[in-house]
């Protein structure tokens, strides 16, 4: 799902000149850790920092803001933050499906925070529909992943806001 918003290798860069001003300027305000490198988006705990691809390797702009909003919605979780466990074991757990419904809700949240619309081809919805039902012990997980992704978003929001006020974004 996530990977087909990359570039292929034989397709056109996006132009770095299409970056969204407000956009960079609302994650520059979050304080995380931020690397860009690599062919891989994710959230790693142990250092606390998200890594992302470069922006020309995104198919579009949209495509990279979401995928970071996803991935500092995992940021949100650490102790230090939101302090958001579902005890996660192994990869593809319960625990890391819940996580991943999260992410994906709070970047969807984020996403309409900030007027950008990722791109009509990337379905989603239907990720979020096969990750809500990778919870099916639990009637309510889309109703309390909704709540997390919320409160993530609104975290990430009110950054935002405590960075405007005493004028750290300037």
């Amino acid at each position: 799902m996530k990977n087909d918003i990359y570039q292929r290798v034989t397709d056109k860069i996006i132009d770095p000149v299409l970056r969204i001003d407000h956009a960079d300027e609302f994650f520059a305000n979050m304080g995380a850790d931020v690397c860009h490198g690599g062919n891989r988006a994710f959230y790693s705990g142990g250092s606390d920092h998200v890594q992302m691809p470069f922006f020309k390797t995104f198919r579009c702009p949209e495509a990279y803001y979401a995928t970071l909003a996803h991935d500092l919605t995992h940021w949100t979780k650490h102790k230090c933050r939101l302090d958001r466990e579902f005890g996660r074991k192994k990869w593809g757990d319960e625990g890391y499906a819940r996580e991943e419904l999260v992410a994906e809700l709070g970047a969807a949240f984020l996403c309409a925070d900030l007027a950008l619309f990722p791109e009509s081809g990337a379905d989603h919805a239907a990720y979020v529909q096969s990750l809500a039902q990778g919870s099916k012990n639990d009637k309510r997980a889309i109703f309390s992943a909704a709540a997390q992704a919320q409160r993530a978003a609104n975290f990430l929001n009110r950054i935002q806001g405590e960075e405007e006020k005493t004028g750290a974004a300037a």
